[in-house]
């Protein structure tokens, strides 16, 4: 499927995000499937307890202590597939690197309920978070690997800072909850096949239901100061590195590494 890259840069640089419907095949997804449930399976009977009381994500999908090499070189290859490249290299002009990959699911726990975020307000204090927003660049790109009720985005929240409504909710501010409704919310249904494209540090959440099981892979601007939140062990090693079609986004990351 061709993409006009201008048009995707310039819709990620106004709103923030991007869908395209149908990208991937049936054949893709399906060989995709098979990898993350693979480690999903062993990921949730090593993390049993974590997974029936509050889990809603796991990470570090492309490391080794539930993969092995083959099944990690197919991911690896997804990630880098010309496919993928074409969306980074059109949102994140100079030297994309690979920082991590999730799997999002439904909570066991039924009390659990979506909530709104920015991603960076994990690691920074409100006012680190203002400039944060402003001067970096984190992508998700989201797989969805079977049909989900998907994303709820505040457009254009990745350029600007919270009015008073979404940062009352976001902050659990004022009598509010992380889960209550904002009224610029916009929900993004996906299905399996489908890429949602948006910057990690615009105010989102993922919606709870149907078959959730997102695949997301996050990419970094080296010009951010993000190597430290690299995994040694969700890199490549020397000899998978060498069989991967496009390691551009890996060697990227391990040049970041070694200059440390």
């Amino acid at each position: 499927m061709p993409i006009d890259s201008s048009r995707l840069n310039s819709r990620y640089e106004e709103q923030g995000y991007f869908v395209i419907r149908n990208y991937f095949t049936d054949t893709e997804i399906s060989s995709l499937r098979k990898v993350v449930l693979k480690f999903h399976k062993l990921w949730k009977q090593n993390n049993s307890k974590f997974y029936q009381e509050e889990a809603f994500n796991s990470s570090l999908i492309t490391g080794s202590e539930y993969l092995a090499s083959e099944d990690r070189l197919k991911l690896f290859n997804f990630i880098s597939s010309t496919k993928m490249m074409a969306i980074v290299d059109a949102v994140i002009l100079a030297n994309p690197a690979f920082m991590n990959t999730q799997l999002f699911f439904n909570p066991v726990n039924p009390k659990q309920k979506d909530f709104w975020h920015r991603d960076c307000q994990y690691d920074y204090d409100v006012e680190d978070q203002k400039k944060v927003i402003q001067e970096t660049q984190v992508l998700h790109l989201r797989v969805p690997l079977f049909d989900e009720l998907g994303m709820e985005i505040i457009a254009g929240t990745h350029q600007r800072w919270d009015n008073e409504e979404e940062f009352n909710v976001r902050q659990e501010q004022k009598g509010c909850v992380s889960s209550d409704s904002i009224s610029a919310g916009k929900k993004i249904n996906l299905a399996a096949g489908d890429l949602l494209v948006f910057s990690a540090d615009m105010i989102h959440r993922g919606l709870y239901g149907l078959n959730r099981l997102a695949f997301d892979i996050l990419v970094f601007d080296s010009a951010a100061d993000y190597i430290d939140y690299v995994d040694d062990d969700c890199l490549p090693d020397s000899s998978i590195l060498a069989e991967i079609n496009d390691p551009r986004l890996f060697t990227n990351t391990l040049h970041l590494k070694s200059m440390r």
